[in-house]
């Protein structure tokens, strides 16, 4: 059984943070590939451009914007297949995101998404 946990990439690596992914269409800024700690970059499990940019981390728009990013996991499977298979690989995994925001940012949704997924008897 794999551990899910999500981290902002602007955090220092530890050792606790496993396999470390990052789930973000774009390369956060600031920050060297080299400094990043990133085992494997998966763009494609991101929200698209459209809904990024119109979501713009505003609490207000939280729900919607879920909604219509769990819409688009549905459509996307063969991503979010990916990201579950490297999961499944590893004991532990980190999910990289780059935004300020913990509590109204993509990666709790997709976290969700995954672990529904792996363990789909469980409620989270």
């Amino acid at each position: 059984m794999s551990t899910v946990q999500i981290k902002r990439i602007y955090e220092p690596k530890n050792e606790a943070d496993g396999f470390r992914i990052l789930v973000d269409r774009l390369w956060p800024r600031g920050l060297k590939r080299e400094e990043a700690n990133v085992d494997e970059w998966l763009k494609g499990v991101a929200p698209s451009t459209d809904l990024r940019k119109w979501f713009n981390h505003d609490p207000e728009k939280w729900e919607e914007f879920r909604q219509d990013y769990t819409f688009e996991l549905r459509h996307c499977m063969s991503s979010v297949h990916d990201l579950v298979d490297r999961i499944k690989k590893h004991k532990t995994v980190t999910l990289l995101y780059a935004g300020n925001d913990e509590k109204y940012n993509h990666v709790v949704v997709l976290e969700k998404f995954i672990n529904n997924l792996i363990q789909p008897n469980q409620t989270f």
